[in-house]
């Protein structure tokens, strides 16, 4: 049996359905991708983030947005909605509509069993086609552990992982800090330690 190729869409058209459409969707390369729905813990963690910097961010020229505000990374042909972005000075939009920044600083992605190899992989080399882009957070929803990648002015990019609840994230690019124990309040990791133990799985 043929399997059918998939249908290709170009950034007008896809611009045009995300638009008018009642859920997101993501664009690369000419195909349309639907997202899915997030778990408890993400939807967490995402708005614990978005709560700590945008208090830090506070009357100074910088905004911090979670995923209902889309980016675009032009050489990548990719229109993507992260988790959280931040970033300093003037807003780059890429036409009147303002809502798809292209100037992002710091991007922030919170860990899924399904998305979680795109993120650590092609969207990570994807994302560092952008300019401005200079910090990249990947935060885990089954245990305190943030792994960060930093911009370095050699071009090199420098990982640290920071774990446990004790510990603080600098986002050096925004000046801001990020408490372990601020990004996973209310979230009861001892029960996601348990149900990973247990072969269950989380969006």
């Amino acid at each position: 049996m043929s399997v059918q190729p998939k249908p290709y869409f170009t950034p007008e058209e896809y611009l045009a359905i995300e638009r008018a459409a009642t859920e997101r969707s993501e664009y690369i390369d000419g195909e349309i991708v639907a997202m899915s729905g997030a778990s408890r813990e993400h939807s967490l963690i995402t708005t614990n983030t978005v709560r700590e910097l945008s208090l830090q961010l506070k009357r100074r020229p910088c905004e911090v947005h979670s995923n209902d505000l889309r980016v675009f990374v032009p050489a990548a042909h990719l229109y993507t909605y992260p988790d959280v972005f931040a970033f300093c000075g003037e807003a780059r939009f890429e036409d009147t509509l303002r809502d798809t920044l292209l100037n992002p600083t710091v991007i922030i992605e919170v860990l899924s069993p399904s998305t979680e190899a795109y993120d650590r992989g092609k969207k990570f080399e994807l994302y560092r086609s952008i300019p401005s882009f200079r910090e990249y957070l990947l935060v885990s929803q089954d245990e305190a552990r943030i792994e960060q990648f930093t911009l370095q002015t050699d071009g090199r990019w420098i990982f640290t992982a920071t774990a446990g609840l004790e510990g603080t994230v600098t986002l050096s690019s925004i000046a801001c800090e990020l408490a372990m124990a601020e990004v996973y309040d209310k979230v009861d990791l001892a029960s996601l330690r348990h149900e990973v133990s247990g072969g269950s799985r989380r969006s």
